[in-house]
């Protein structure tokens, strides 16, 4: 995938191309079957299959008390959409330049100007430029002038009749449902950090933990205990991953992610590594002393292996 950090990094010889536009936020089963119709359409049509998103969401800018938490980091967001074999992304900084431009000028200047656009493909309530003022009405009505066609994206919904949204699935990460979470993304729900040290009360306890930074990228489901995967590099290890402040010791920081690497200890400090929930195993709860920890760790440890081993 050729990826374009800004219209500057568009060649002057790009395209021509089907576009469509969009937060792609997490890049979850819905992302993926617009972008499989993206690719038939290239396909069929000879063009080159292309994806225009942001940088943040665009609440993020213009209204940051309404910005919902992101399932995903821009940086994972562009690898996600790397593997959906879509040949170009064109990420645009989301800020008082592009939020101000007329829809028109958005259409003309960017779509068919940079990206050559033969067809656009968007929703149904896709809006765009300044005050949201554009909509697939507006497009329809330019395409004829301007070369291009508008085609409208149904709506992904599975058995239930729920559309598949970026907003379902954070309810679901929010309640520490991850497994459903992970099938209306497509893939597994992945936190992402660096190693750092922590109180070392789980190597005080028998279980030493991998901590991951606060400043980690992706969404932190529930409290809870889970069972997961570590992944190191190409190393991957199954996990119980603890998420939450341990509510039996006082002053743990809110929502920390620990990983217990089962039945080997290594040496993660300092290093990146990605955490994959797998399933939620139980809520977070205090215990009435050690000896009780304890033997619940270890029941979740196994747990966690009879459940990925």
């Amino acid at each position: 995938m050729k990826l374009f950090t800004g219209l500057g990094d568009v060649p002057a010889d790009f395209g021509p191309s089907v576009v469509t536009i969009g937060k792609f936020d997490g890049v979850h089963a819905g992302h993926r079957a617009v972008i499989a119709d993206l690719l038939a359409i290239a396909d069929a049509e000879s063009l080159t299959s292309t994806v225009v998103t942001f940088d943040r969401h665009p609440l993020a800018f213009l209204a940051p008390e309404k910005c919902p938490e992101q399932l995903v980091s821009t940086p994972q967001k562009i690898e996600l959409l790397a593997t959906t074999g879509v040949d170009a992304a064109l990420v645009l900084r989301f800020d008082e330049t592009l939020s101000s431009i007329p829809a028109e000028a958005f259409v003309r200047d960017i779509l068919v100007g940079r990206l050559r656009a033969k067809v656009v493909f968007v929703g149904a309530d896709f809006r765009f430029g300044s005050r949201g003022a554009g909509d697939v009405g507006l497009l329809e009505r330019m395409g004829p002038v301007l070369g291009f066609e508008v085609r409208v994206i149904d709506d992904v919904r599975p058995e239930d009749g729920r559309r598949v949204s970026s907003t379902w699935i954070r309810e679901l990460l929010e309640a520490g449902d991850v497994a459903s979470a992970a099938r209306l993304l497509g893939h597994t729900p992945t936190v992402r950090g660096v190693v750092v040290h922590g109180a070392a009360r789980g190597r005080e306890l028998g279980f030493p933990t991998a901590n991951l930074s606060p400043s980690s990228e992706g969404l932190i489901p529930a409290d809870g205990v889970y069972a997961g995967w570590l992944v190191d590099g190409d190393e991957r290890y199954p996990a119980a991953v603890s998420v939450g402040n341990n509510p039996t010791f006082e002053g743990v920081p809110q929502k920390q992610v620990e990983a217990y690497v089962l039945d080997r200890e290594i040496d993660l400090y300092g290093h990146e590594v990605a955490i994959e929930f797998v399933t939620r195993i139980r809520g977070m709860v205090a215990f009435e002393g050690i000896d009780a920890l304890i033997r619940q760790m270890s029941a979740d440890v196994d747990t966690v292996r009879s459940l990925l081993t």
